[in-house]
């Protein structure tokens, strides 16, 4: 099933700001707040020393490019969340998949090497990996994809002939050619399977129930006309 979605619809589903869901996956884990951290005290220390340069003419704009860049470890998780939007956002046509899990699995991957030296004074080539979820969905019309995320507590129960949906955008009004999906929502669940939550959940939600709503109106409909093609 592939349903073509108007525009206004599909930025109510991903808005232009980040949300709360986004802004915690770009916020991250302990070093990730440090990092920024360490950013915000450098850009501080380098707006204060354009004082020199410019002499007390501008300390009220150096002082809010101070303000500004100091809190950088707080807004930048909303920067970086809301540019990942607007990526996703310059594709002009998507459309409302629904098809099935095909296969779930879970596989271990490299995410990362770090450089240590052991006890002899010997270095040594650390591998960091972790256990990811490959969820594979598929429709009637031979269209699939695979999405792959850190696996989480919250994906126990996911199992293949399970109902999937997306969101797939393209850049062809029919959606012929899909270049680009989205979460995975697996309605029986109401859960999202995703690395990085690009929808709203509550408003892809309710474009899912109306959708189904309307199918089951549409059903008896079907059935009617058939009967009557057989007479």
């Amino acid at each position: 099933m592939l349903v073509p979605i108007t525009r206004q619809k599909f930025e109510q589903i991903i808005p232009v700001l980040a949300t709360g869901p986004q802004y915690g996956y770009f916020w991250g884990k302990f070093p990730d707040f440090l990092k920024r951290l360490l950013i915000s005290l450098i850009s501080v220390v380098g707006v204060s020393l354009l004082r020199v340069f410019f002499g007390s003419s501008f300390d009220g704009l150096i002082l809010l490019l101070c303000i500004i860049a100091g809190l950088y470890w707080l807004w930048g998780p909303i920067y970086w969340a809301t540019m990942r939007n607007m990526e996703i956002r310059r594709y002009p046509y998507s459309g409302f998949w629904r098809g099935e899990v095909v296969d779930v699995y879970v596989t271990e991957d490299l995410i990362g090497k770090e450089e240590t030296v052991n006890n002899s004074g010997e270095l040594v080539i650390v591998e960091n990996r972790e256990r990811r979820l490959n969820v594979e969905v598929e429709d009637e019309n031979g269209f699939g994809t695979r999405v792959q995320v850190p696996l989480r507590r919250i994906h126990k129960g996911i199992a293949a002939g399970q109902v999937a949906e997306m969101l797939v955008l393209s850049y062809q009004p029919d959606l012929r050619n899909i270049v680009k999906t989205t979460d995975i929502y697996i309605p029986s669940l109401n859960r999202f399977v995703s690395d990085y939550p690009y929808l709203q959940p509550d408003v892809f939600a309710q474009v899912s129930q109306k959708l189904s709503q309307f199918e089951e109106e549409e059903e008896p409909v079907k059935r009617g006309k058939n009967k009557r093609r057989r007479r």
